[in-house]
């Protein structure tokens, strides 16, 4: 049996277009979304608004044709443990937890430290730092990924060293110390293991591991976290996707 689309449906198609570009033109003139700042992507938009992406994208359509957002073809790069995407996600633990990967975090180091060359390199107000350093183990004990933070000491997180973390998680910890990543930039390469880092891991020296840099600003643009990482290539691996809208 053919169906025929009612005359009504696309006058509700563009009502619910209206209604998105609505609602995301007042968070960008609110701030919700600064200047630079990614807005959600198409497939995370769709689910919020209980829509195709086909709505989605005319809704941005309009507010590019207002000059409120540019719309381009982009690059997006992630990190998949096992085959399974960790996304953009701020915290690792939390992506591990998501993808159901049984992984275990064992905090190696936890301690404040002035370092005043990263202070300058990444434009941070304060040179103290908490320098805190997880190894990420399987659950028969084997390690797949050495982690090295380096966080504002403000409000809570300086007391990380005495007090842990808020839940365990360096991500709460941040949150309600007033420091929420928004935005970032990664680099990863293939690097031979230092020694030290070779003996916490359990390998051996020079072995080739990927060696990835991750910066996170808040929505401000002040510095957030620098996160050194060391990931076994066995279980690592970089995706990159492009051609769609971003």
């Amino acid at each position: 049996m053919v169906e025929h689309e009612s005359p009504d449906q696309p006058r509700r198609g563009a009502l619910k277009r209206q209604e998105i570009a609505g609602e995301l033109r007042s968070q960008i003139l609110a701030g919700t979304y600064g200047n630079g700042a990614l807005l959600p992507g198409e497939n995370e938009l769709a689910q919020r608004f209980g829509v195709s992406r086909g709505t989605i994208r005319r809704a941005l359509g309009s507010l590019a044709e207002e000059d409120l957002i540019d719309t381009q073809t982009g690059v997006g790069s992630f990190v998949t443990f096992d085959g399974q995407p960790l996304g953009a996600e701020s915290s690792w633990g939390h992506a591990f937890a998501v993808i159901g990967a049984a992984v275990q975090a064992e905090i190696v180091r936890a301690q404040l430290v002035v370092d005043p060359e990263l202070a300058a390199s990444v434009s941070s107000a304060g040179m103290e730092f908490l320098a805190l350093d997880r190894v990420r183990r399987l659950a028969d004990g084997t390690a797949v990924s050495l982690e090295r933070s380096r966080v504002p000491a403000v409000g809570r997180i300086a007391d990380v060293p005495v007090e842990g973390l808020v839940g365990d998680s360096l991500t709460a910890t941040m949150a309600e110390a007033g420091l929420t990543p928004a935005r970032g930039e990664q680099w990863i390469a293939v690097a031979p293991l230092e020694p030290a880092d070779a003996e916490l891991l359990g390998r051996r020296p020079d072995e080739a591991f990927l060696h990835a840099v991750r910066i996170s600003l808040d929505a401000e643009g002040r510095f957030a976290e620098k996160v050194t990482s060391w990931l076994d290539p066995k279980r690592f691996r970089l995706h990159t996707a492009f051609g769609g809208a971003r």
